[in-house]
């Protein structure tokens, strides 16, 4: 059952605290109210054994993502260079490496079997199976990535999100915000992620313009999102998960969580928001289908798990230790 604190935090509706225009890459953003981005939390030592299986990296572990339609898990090494390729559904815990042509900052899922990194110069999409690359530049570089129409939607640390056709030819440029960190699209519906801002904005890609926007706490850092429209934002600054519906951008759930929330992950089959606490080493999962998120389940993890993918079929877990305790999984719902 929810603590008297955690009801007390919880929420339906979000203010909204900034409406903006489209912008063209012209525009003075100088007036913009933006902070230093939070980073994660320093963790202990483990006192607890990681529940699972962890298997050696070799390198510390920098974003990771899972492809549902090869059903593999990508971690970017620290490093940016390398990309390690998994198959949740097989035996062998040796990963599969693919050199990248440049430096990656982040990893996200694609389409069809590819996940995609994003770079300086714009986004590379990896090819699961084969580990085939295929180099897609965009002015200005990206740091966030998602599949969009046909195409994909990119944004970058300037605050320009450029939607891109199949054959990756830029056809819109979305310019106001401070930094485009993590993207989310939901039956057409995209929403952006400022740490700088530390909001969510919904974007009008049939207008060009950015929508509505809402406060993300005092110092957001990740995003996930489902299927069903829920966007789940870890808020690091204040130890809460807040939870928006992408219709109307609202502000649906707000509850603390211990230990400073960092990666965020959707379990899109059952409906729960994993997040890892980097304070305390664990990763816990939330029930959030109701009005107040229930905390369902906590593993320990490896040191700094500074990353986090699930795999929504089985209900697996990855954790990333970007302390280079290598890649931890976790059988969530048998155990």
């Amino acid at each position: 059952m929810p603590s008297p604190v955690a009801r007390r935090h919880a929420i339906t509706v979000g203010l909204l605290v900034v409406v903006a225009a489209g912008c063209s890459s012209g525009d003075d953003q100088t007036n913009l109210n933006v902070r230093e981005p939070e980073t994660a939390a320093t963790s202990p030592e483990i006192t607890t054994a990681p529940a699972g299986v962890v298997s050696e990296a070799g390198t510390s572990v920098e974003s990771m993502a899972f492809d549902p339609g090869s059903r593999t898990v990508a971690a970017l090494t620290a490093d940016g260079r390398t990309l390690l390729l998994q198959t949740s559904a097989g035996t062998d815990a040796t990963p599969r490496t693919t050199s990248l042509p440049e430096a990656g900052n982040s990893v996200s899922a694609g389409r069809d079997g590819t996940v995609l990194v994003t770079t300086n110069s714009g986004v590379l999409q990896v090819d699961c199976a084969s580990g085939a690359v295929r180099d897609l530049p965009v002015d200005g570089g990206a740091v966030s990535a998602v599949p969009f129409g046909d195409g994909l939607a990119v944004g970058n640390s300037s605050g320009a999100i450029h939607i891109l056709d199949a054959d990756g030819g830029v056809t819109e440029t979305i310019d106001g915000l401070a930094s485009v960190d993590a993207l989310s699209a939901i039956d057409g519906q995209l929403t952006a992620l400022d740490t700088k801002q530390t909001s969510v904005t919904s974007i009008d890609t049939d207008r060009g313009a950015l929508g509505p926007a809402l406060r993300a706490g005092e110092g957001a850092t990740n995003l996930a999102s489902s299927p069903d429209g829920r966007i789940a934002v870890a808020d690091t600054a204040d130890g809460e998960l807040l939870v928006f519906t992408d219709d109307d951008l609202i502000l649906r759930q707000r509850f603390p969580v211990a230990g400073s929330p960092f990666a965020v992950a959707y379990d899109t089959s059952s409906g729960i928001v994993w997040v890892t606490t980097t304070a305390t080493n664990e990763v816990a999962g939330y029930d959030v289908s109701t009005g107040i998120g229930v905390e369902t389940a906590r593993f320990p993890t490896v040191r700094q798990p500074d990353s986090l993918a699930v795999d929504s079929q089985s209900g697996d877990l990855f954790v990333g230790s970007s302390d280079g305790q290598g890649i931890q999984r976790i059988q969530a719902r048998s155990e």
